[in-house]
């Protein structure tokens, strides 16, 4: 089944106010930031840098020269793309023009050989295409594929993507016909390429991608070669450890995710959307997939366990105090989900996508859109998160800004492409993969609206406006809900296949979904050592977490799990977000470090959603924790 995405998504709601503050606020700040105008703020010197390379390819004196992360380009084009989605949903001509500008300078920044870098460009010509370990160029150049492809189909602009056409003709000619060798050390390219080729049919878009698969593993000393044939580095990496790039072998014969977390699910997003063109690519998707949620993934659909390189480790190995859980990552993991959808509408990847967004993806960023997480831990304990070596990168507050920025502009992208995700078509149906009011234009014609306040209520109620040429509409029945009641034109459906609910739709007909929105204890599996005989909270797609501003002490309260946990109401402080009352035991607190005697008392312990976390200053957190 081939899936495309919606033609046109306008949201109200939770996701709507979410994308309004995107808007208004996170937007102009960030681009503020890329101008280096912002107060107290890391540094980020993006703008000045395409100024620069521009200066430098007219042979005048850059100035300043370049400053910041080698592939800081990517800065730029994550807020083009949030921009252009933006634009897609809320018109603002000052936006468009201020959107426009920036892509002039990035045009004049582009070599007249179609090159398009300004690490290399402001700082050294001499060594493109020599360092493919560690450079990013082929990373800055996908995220500017998917700025362009995003522009282009918001505004019917195509410079951008006239630019990014001849740029990824120049790497054609580098890489296939000129037959030199390498893949990309930071999969990105792929995905990217992929959608070129969807938006515009260019054949050498899709040829590229595949090379780019096909070529990584085939030579698992390729890096370290590469690495020992030149005098220079970004980092010291020396390439010797192939799985960390993921090409320890074939990417068809890839049966664990292994190495950089975020690299890993960027190619597998780009070898799940090659399956339409190569089915060869299918099984190991289909392996990776379940190795990452069944064995890799945090329950907040967080992945990547350790510091150390921001890594996948072994299966089970899930700490929640030195989690890593890279915001990027998560957004990675929602991309492979999408792709893996448009093949085959199975909950299991709806189901891990909504929750990723819900919980890790959201959590990235503070309430009021000002500041952003890059490490999202399932535990933290002011004192030793943060100060401790162990725990130095699990930072207590949220930073405005970081010098390796790369999920700030992430985040701000995909809320304001949420509709993309939350929603697909094929030839006859529409899909309706997670829930969020608003109004929805497919490409064959479609238009539904849906009312709802999901996550805080769980009825969702479309109406088909018009049916197009959709002859059936397909409703994800996600697999925490233990009950569920539908009915489609007034008649109830019961019947699921892969988790989805298929009914046959016409113009007016009225959809109405009810789930379960019963709070819920999770348990642990034995196998996960860190956790195991703990239990987690949640409701719905949403995992709770408990802080010390409600709770004092945390690490105090023993959950009885015998007692249903209780909604309370919603908190101003927290944007309205449902709270949870669960029946609890708190242990004596004390400074003596171990004793034979330990008193306790009943006690009231408060959950509040994860992704509000770290909102009302700098306390403790857990998501696990002990129970009777």
């Amino acid at each position: 089944m081939k899936q495309t995405n919606v033609k046109a998504y306008k949201s109200d709601g939770f996701i709507g106010r979410y994308q309004q503050l995107v808007r208004d606020t996170v937007i102009p700040y960030q681009y503020s930031v890329l101008c280096d105008e912002a107060e107290d703020t890391e540094k980020s010197h993006v703008i000045a840098n395409f100024a620069n390379a521009a200066k430098a390819l007219a042979g005048e004196d850059t100035g300043d020269g370049f400053y910041g992360m080698v592939f800081q380009d990517s800065d730029a084009a994550k807020w083009i793309e949030a921009a252009a989605y933006s634009l897609a949903n809320f018109p603002d001509r000052a936006l468009e023009e201020r959107a426009d500008s920036l892509i002039d300078l990035i045009a004049a920044a582009q070599d007249k050989d179609g090159y398009l870098n300004t690490y290399y460009t402001c700082k050294d010509t001499d060594k493109r295409w020599t360092n493919l370990l560690e450079g990013h160029e082929l990373y800055c150049s996908g995220h500017m594929i998917e700025a362009a492809v995003a522009y282009a189909e918001a505004t019917g602009k195509d410079k951008l993507l006239r630019v990014m056409t001849r740029n990824m003709e120049h790497i054609y000619d580098h890489f296939i016909v000129k037959g030199c060798e390498g893949f990309p050390g930071h999969p990105e390219i792929e995905l990217a390429l992929m959608k070129m080729y969807r938006a515009t049919g260019n054949e050498h878009a899709l040829e590229l991608a595949r090379t780019f698969i096909d070529r990584r593993g085939t030579d698992p000393d390729f890096f370290r070669k590469e690495r020992e044939s030149r005098d220079w580095t970004v980092w010291g990496s020396d390439g010797k450890d192939p799985d960390y790039q993921q090409s320890g072998r074939p990417v068809r014969e890839q049966t664990e995710a292994t190495g950089h977390a975020v690299r890993a699910v960027y190619l597998y997003t780009g070898m799940a959307d090659l399956i339409d063109t190569d089915d060869t690519l299918r099984p190991a998707c289909e392996t990776l997939w379940d190795n990452i949620t069944n064995r890799r993934m945090y329950i907040t659909g967080g992945i990547g366990s350790t510091v150390l390189g921001e890594a996948f480790t072994a299966d089970y190995d899930l700490p929640s105090d030195t989690a890593y859980c890279e915001t990027c990552a998560s957004i990675g993991l929602m991309f492979f989900a999408s792709a893996m959808l448009r093949h085959d509408a199975d909950r299991k990847y709806s189901d891990v996508m909504e929750r990723a967004f819900y919980n890790t993806v959201l959590a990235g960023m503070q309430l009021d859109g000002k500041r952003f997480f890059y490490v999202n831990p399932l535990e933290c304990d002011p004192g030793i998160s943060g100060k401790a070596p162990t725990h130095r990168h699990v930072v207590t507050t949220r930073p405005k800004w970081y010098a390796c920025a790369c999920c700030p502009p992430n985040a701000a992208r995909l809320i304001m492409s949420f509709g993309k995700y939350a929603y697909s078509e094929d030839d006859t149906a529409v899909y309706a993969h997670m829930y969020a009011g608003g109004k929805v234009i497919f490409d064959n014609g479609c238009e539904l609206i849906c009312r709802t306040s999901y996550p805080d209520d769980m009825t969702v109620r479309y109406t088909v406006v018009r049916a197009g040429n959709a002859r059936r509409i397909a409703v994800r029945i996600p697999g925490w809900s233990e009950a569920f009641s539908l009915s489609v034109g007034g008649k109830t459906i019961t019947a699921l296949d892969k988790g989805y609910a298929y009914a046959d739709i016409s113009d007016g007909t009225e959809i109405c979904l009810t789930l379960d929105g019963t709070p819920r204890f999770n348990f642990a599996s034995p196998r996960i050592p860190h956790i195991a005989g703990m239990t987690a909270l949640s409701r719905g797609p949403l995992v709770y977490c408990f802080e010390g501003t409600d709770n004092g002490n945390v690490s105090a309260l023993t959950l009885d799990t015998a007692v249903t946990p209780q909604i309370k109401g919603n908190d101003a402080s927290l944007g309205g977000a449902s709270v949870i009352e669960c029946a609890a035991v708190r242990d004596e607190d004390t400074d003596i470090p171990y004793s034979f005697t330990q008193s306790s008392a009943p006690a009231s312990a408060r959950a509040i959603p994860y992704y509000t976390w770290c909102n009302r200053g700098e306390t403790q957190m857990r998501v696990w924790m002990r129970k009777k």
